[in-house]
């Protein structure tokens, strides 16, 4: 697990971008790593946007970007951001730097199609990567050797992690701040943003969902969601949220899939973990108690889903975490 705290120094992130680079893609990043926010943690993030090209690059929306720093930035960085542009093929000088990133150690992050850049280099070969869905066919194509997921908003294999398009790049770069800086900084960030403070990177990037006029349903739904948010302690069940909404537990499950992209179960799980990690960050008590005000009853049965999602043991998560927010 990569943070700041450990490292001793700020996490130095570079953001590469070519010609016909999205300015979206381009914004959110530098707005998650770029914009100081110190208030929250210190130190914060380090950012540069760099290119090959030159001091300068086209985005797709007409207007043209300076950009300070080249591909030496590649070097200092700990986590490198690819942004995805126009460009089918990619300058070798960027397919060489993300390579010689790669193996001294850096984290690399692709947004939307710069996975397609990533596979260019052969970064992805026998690994599980996303990209956008209207990118898809193009990646497998392209790239036999990737194992391609066409479904989720992300994919962090640890060393490199991809996402889908648009806002599931958001949705990514809030989740490396929740690994490098804590679920309440990550928290923190959202709601400056006013987006969603977490969504699972095995939800489904494309969710066929109609727009209709709220009606009381809708109210019902939602109502029942608000509700196990408040109560994640009970011992929640897809009858009682269904009861609830009004609805039967089948019809439960089939929207709440369709409004959440993932069952009821399994977001469940993922709002636990999330208010384990806060808990473990925030208070000193003992990870039994947590355990049980997170709704997992017992430790082993927190420490085997919080391992499993967050990818190191609660105790191991405070030791970091608590000491970024006291020291």
């Amino acid at each position: 697990m990569r943070n700041i705290t450990a490292m001793g120094r700020a996490h130095r992130v570079a953001a590469v971008v070519q010609d016909g680079t999205s300015a979206f893609e381009m914004a959110l990043v530098g707005e998650v790593f770029g914009y100081d926010r110190s208030d929250l943690a210190s130190p914060w993030y380090r950012f540069r946007l760099c290119s090959a090209e030159g001091s300068s690059v086209r985005t797709t929306t007409g207007f043209s970007v300076e950009v300070p720093y080249d591909l030496a930035s590649l070097s200092w960085a700990d986590t490198v951001v690819v942004i995805p542009s126009a460009p089918a093929v990619s300058p070798p000088v960027l397919l060489d730097a993300l390579r010689r990133a790669h193996r001294r150690g850096a984290r690399l992050v692709s947004i939307c199609t710069g996975a397609l850049v990533l596979a260019e280099a052969g970064l992805l070969d026998g690994r599980r990567a996303t990209t956008h869905w209207m990118a898809v066919d193009e990646l497998t194509a392209r790239f036999p050797a990737v194992d391609v997921d066409p479904d989720v908003l992300y994919v962090d294999l640890g060393d490199i992690a991809t996402s889908a398009g648009a806002a599931a790049g958001l949705d990514l770069c809030l989740h490396l701040v929740r690994k490098d800086l804590g679920a309440d900084v990550a928290n923190a960030v959202a709601r400056r943003l006013v987006v969603p403070p977490h969504r699972d990177g095995g939800q489904r990037q494309y969710i066929e969902y109609p727009m209709v006029a709220p009606d009381e349903d809708d109210t019902l739904f939602d109502d029942a969601v608000a509700w196990a948010r408040r109560h994640l302690d009970d011992p929640l069940t897809v009858e009682q949220l269904a009861a609830r909404a009004a609805m039967s537990p089948r019809t439960f499950a089939r929207r709440f899939r369709a409004v959440t992209g993932t069952t009821p179960h399994e977001w469940v799980t993922v709002e636990r973990v999330a208010l384990a990690q806060r808990l473990l960050e925030t208070t000193d008590r003992p990870v039994e108690w947590i355990a049980s005000e997170a709704g997992f009853g017992t430790a082993a049965n927190l420490r085997q889903h919080f391992r499993h999602r967050v990818g190191v043991a609660p105790a191991r998560y405070r030791q970091v975490f608590r000491r970024a927010a006291t020291g």
